[in-house]
């Protein structure tokens, strides 16, 4: 299976993603998306193929989003992906690209629904389980 997933190493939930991915079986093509943005043409496609708006996949935490006043809800699509091309930090991550679909997986465990089946359990860096030992996902009530 071709798995894209467009990556932030520093970003927890980024590497929590990667590693289900790996988990499955699959080593993916990894863009560092802050080293290779996408274009506009490609972002914009990503983000209609998830469903999603312009202001779903733009990231607050630890970005230029308030300096930028991008919580303005008057800005459009079109400005919101104008500042996310001169600013690729405020792309939230990480989307993941299979031929069963395009998901931004926050929470990590949202790449799952793109997947084949996990090879057996899979943990959280912060411990939390996902994946128990058969495979299946672990409900957490």
């Amino acid at each position: 299976m071709d798995v894209i997933i467009y990556h932030n190493p520093q970003c927890g939930t980024s590497r929590n993603a990667l590693a289900m991915i790996r988990n499955a079986g699959i080593e993916p093509h990894i863009i560092e998306y802050l080293k290779c943005p996408p274009t506009r043409l490609l972002l914009r496609q990503l983000i209609e193929r998830m469903g999603m708006s312009a202001r779903d996949v733009l990231r607050e935490k630890g970005t230029p989003f308030q300096e930028l006043g991008l919580g303005d809800p008057s800005l459009t699509d079109d400005q919101l992906l104008d500042a996310m091309m001169e600013h690729p930090l405020l792309i939230e991550r990480p989307i993941v690209v299979t031929p069963l679909g395009v998901r931004l997986c926050r929470p990590s465990e949202a790449v799952l629904d793109i997947l084949p089946p996990q090879l057996g359990e899979f943990v959280k860096e912060d411990g939390e389980p996902v994946v128990d030992a058969t495979g299946r996902r672990v409900s957490i009530a």
